[in-house]
């Protein structure tokens, strides 16, 4: 009788796309840890120009959030000489700033917890004189969600289709978690109160200018 011999071959690990980039969390960086290397970073602050105005890190440049697509390549040119590091009021702006710098090859750092925990560790905020006090955004669009809903809850003891109105805006929250925007931040980030003050302080121009130098 032939033997049959069936030799196994090798199994074959599953092909790679090199195309498709790892997605990793950007790094982060406790106010202790900032604060003791404050001087090897270029820090970004992107809330909006009147929380920056209201108190920031100190040598913090100014790029909103939604500016920051047209500081790509100002940032760029800043990551080459010295690290970044992304502040906002509680951490969540700059991780998503970190994310879109991170799609352009720009590393950075995020603060853990923002300027929030950064003041809650004792460390002070430079603030221009004359600067009013603007809530961080995020209690901003809480307030307004949260009013929006209560409205359209008691508005609907008489009116029933008002309840679609706490309907609209709950589902907007869960979009917002999902996509990790929130169209209301960005609503309210126009808003007079969240403007650059009229000095020109917290000028885009002029901090791009600088980043560039």
């Amino acid at each position: 009788m032939l033997e049959t011999r069936v030799e196994s071959q090798p199994s074959r690990a599953a092909p790679v796309d090199e195309r498709t980039p790892l997605v990793t969390s950007p790094a982060s960086l406790s106010p202790a840890q900032a604060a003791a290397r404050l001087e090897e970073f270029t820090v970004i602050d992107v809330r909006a120009p009147g929380e920056y105005a209201a108190g920031h890190v100190p040598g913090a440049l100014n790029i909103p959030l939604d500016k920051l697509p047209d500081a790509l390549p100002a940032l760029k040119s800043a990551s080459a000489r010295g690290s970044l590091l992304v502040v906002c009021a509680s951490g969540v702006r700059s991780t998503r700033a970190c994310e879109i710098l991170a799609g352009a090859d720009i590393e950075a750092a995020t603060l853990t917890g923002g300027t929030s925990a950064w003041e809650g560790d004792g460390r002070g905020l430079d603030r221009p004189e004359g600067a009013r006090a603007v809530w961080p955004l995020e209690r901003q669009v809480r307030l307004a969600a949260g009013s929006l809903v209560v409205a359209g809850l008691v508005a609907g003891i008489r009116f029933p289709a008002a309840r679609w109105l706490s309907a609209g805006i709950g589902s907007g929250l869960v979009l917002s978690a999902v996509t990790n925007t929130c169209g209301m931040a960005s609503a309210l980030s126009k808003l007079p109160y969240n403007r650059a003050p009229r000095s020109g302080t917290t000028d885009l121009d002029a901090t791009l200018e600088a980043l560039q130098r």
